[in-house]
């Protein structure tokens, strides 16, 4: 077998395996969320995209601000235009200000966020978030499960830590 060949790991994620570098953290890294997430999809969780969409909308606020620039100094030249322009250069800077502290304190780490609605007896939905981390050239990846019940906000934690190796083989693709 060849390196090329023995440096690609393979499981299912469907109907395709999935082949994954086994040299390239990146990689691993974001077949090991995907496998995560599906775990959750599969266990009928409806995935959110709250904090996906804020950020979104913050790049689009942004782009559309250096957009008006653009246009409203192309109608009216430089001097004409310096105030708008001035306005239009602070609201981007701090825009993106704006999203790399909302990316740092409250997307974090995190690959998922799903919510579980409420089944039988207990009333109250219930929110799922999972967390990971795989840093560079180091072997411990590591998964984080919060829940957070709906009505009373309480916050349970649970965190597992292992190496790739043993989440993925070679021959299998799977541990």
């Amino acid at each position: 077998m060849s390196r090329k060949e023995g440096s690609k790991f393979k499981w299912s994620l469907g109907e395709e395996p999935v082949k994954v570098d086994k040299w390239d953290g990146a990689k691993v890294k974001n077949a090991l969320d995907d496998a995560a997430k599906k775990v959750l999809k599969e266990m009928g969780y409806v995935e959110t995209h709250g904090v996906t969409d804020t950020r979104l909308a913050i790049c689009t606020v942004a782009c559309l601000l250096s957009v008006l620039a653009l246009v409203y100094d192309f109608f009216l030249p430089f001097p004409k235009s310096k105030y708008i322009l001035a306005f239009c250069s602070v609201g981007y800077f701090f825009l993106m200000s704006i999203l790399t502290l909302y990316t740092m304190f409250k997307e974090k780490n995190y690959i998922y966020w799903g919510k579980q609605n409420a089944t039988g007896k207990d009333s109250t939905p219930k929110f799922w978030a999972l967390r990971s981390t795989l840093r560079r050239f180091e072997h411990d990846y590591s998964l984080t499960i919060e829940l957070r019940r709906g009505k009373s906000g309480r916050t349970f934690e649970a965190e597992v830590t292992k190496s790739v190796g043993s989440w993925l083989d070679e021959e299998i693709g799977r541990a």
